[in-house]
């Protein structure tokens, strides 16, 4: 071997080495799981409309809700689970894995969307509820049904509150080229990112929707979210990991929370507008959640921050059975989304057709949850069972002799944040 190619080879294992230290040791992070969970049960509260259930979610309290932190966590692992992927088996290998994922994901969107509209279309006419067609933007199917079918397949056209899995669509379609270069050179890659949120922003860059306006959660700024994620997965934590420890950090994190708060309340209850200046209040409310204004942005690296401050990763409590309906939710996020999604419309007809007092609205809240749990736990055991069954399935025949102690004797590696 000549002097060239050694070198060549020195080159390759040390960015092989630099590529491996990316990523951070195989341990399961709990607080992955459980805020994942957590963000599922509270849009769930959040989309049961003009309740008193939406008092539960994050929404009512700052800036930020329970979206921006599933985009963020979906990021983080997403770069854990395919940055693995891509770095076993290359870029084609990684990216064909994720675009698996990608179908998934569309799949699932799909049927949701089939089933709410089909349900809506129904509920409609057998109950004489005509509001729900205009309320769920489900005009457009009665209008022009094959195209609005078209377009919702290519993602254009959404129902209310079916806009997250589209979006989740799209960054993980373009994730790609983003974690190969992130695994090699993260720090340019965030700023890109930024320089994308910031141009976007400028200049009003958005998909376009049908029949009109825009998507609701913009790509081009909702990826600061996912790439941050991602950048955290990946090294970033360390590098900020002196923001977790800072004391002048959480004094300004706890009143800026407090901040966001009293002002997302002020755009609720109209006494309390009148104790803040119109520039000021005006400044915040609406909030900006299409573009990802910057202040929710502020908003959501807080309660990372001073989540990753109170909550350590080896943190006791996690383990706690109590927790354990969350961790189940959050490690089957991708169902436990789509059922709350559509559980949050019927819960919306029953409480409208019924009564919408307290009492059955937390009937209501309760029964969702459950239900959402119980999906939850049946999945993860579905597929438990289908790993037991292909555990204990022989190797194939082919003719050869298979040595004892071979491949079914070396376990599988366990990604360690589960479902993506």
């Amino acid at each position: 071997m000549g002097a060239a190619e050694i070198s060549t080879a020195v080159r390759g294992g040390l960015e092989q080495m630099r590529v491996e230290l990316a990523l951070p040791p195989s341990k399961r992070d709990l607080r992955l799981d459980l805020f994942r969970g957590l963000a599922n049960w509270l849009m769930f509260l959040g989309h049961v409309s003009t309740s008193v259930l939406a008092w539960f979610s994050f929404r009512n309290y700052g800036f930020s809700d329970g979206a921006d932190l599933f985009v963020f966590i979906s990021g983080y692992t997403s770069a854990l689970v395919f940055g693995r992927r891509m770095l076993e088996g290359g870029f084609v290998f990684g990216t064909t894995r994720l675009f698996r994922r990608v179908w998934q994901i569309y799949v699932a969107h799909i049927l949701l969307f089939v089933f709410y509209l089909a349900s809506v279309h129904f509920l409609t006419n057998s109950f004489s509820a005509p509001d729900l067609v205009d309320r769920f933007n489900v005009a457009p199917l009665l209008n022009a049904p094959v195209e609005t079918i078209t377009q919702g397949l290519l993602l254009r056209y959404k129902p209310l509150n079916l806009d997250v899995l589209p979006l989740y669509v799209v960054l993980m379609a373009a994730f790609p080229p983003v974690l190969w270069l992130m695994l090699r050179h993260r720090n340019w890659v965030m700023l890109g990112s930024v320089l994308l949120y910031v141009t976007a922003r400028q200049f009003g860059w958005n998909l376009p929707s049908y029949p009109s306006g825009v998507w609701y959660f913009n790509p081009f700024t909702w990826q600061l979210l996912f790439v941050l994620g991602a950048w955290l997965a990946l090294g970033g934590a360390n590098t900020l990991h002196f923001l977790v420890r800072s004391r002048a950090v959480l004094v300004f994190g706890m009143a800026y929370l407090l901040f966001a708060a009293v002002m997302t309340l002020a755009g609720l209850i109209p006494e309390l507008q009148k104790v803040f200046p119109r520039v000021l209040f005006e400044a915040f409310n609406p909030n900006d959640k299409t573009n990802l204004a910057p202040y929710r942005f502020l908003h959501l690296a807080v309660v990372i921050i001073l989540g990753a401050r109170f909550i350590p990763i080896d943190a006791a409590g996690l383990q706690a059975a109590i927790w354990k309906p969350l961790v189940k939710c959050g490690q089957q996020s991708l169902e436990v989304f789509a059922v709350g999604i559509y559980l949050a419309f019927i819960g919306y007809f029953v409480l409208t057709t019924t009564s919408d007092g307290i009492i059955p609205q937390l009937l209501v809240g309760t029964a969702g949850i459950s239900i959402m749990t119980a999906v939850a736990y049946y999945r993860s055991w579905s597929k438990r069972v289908e790993k037991a069954v292909h555990a204990h399935a022989g190797p194939p025949i082919t003719g050869k002799s298979q040595p004892i102690g071979g491949e079914l004797a070396r376990p599988a590696e366990r990604s360690a944040v589960g479902v993506v």
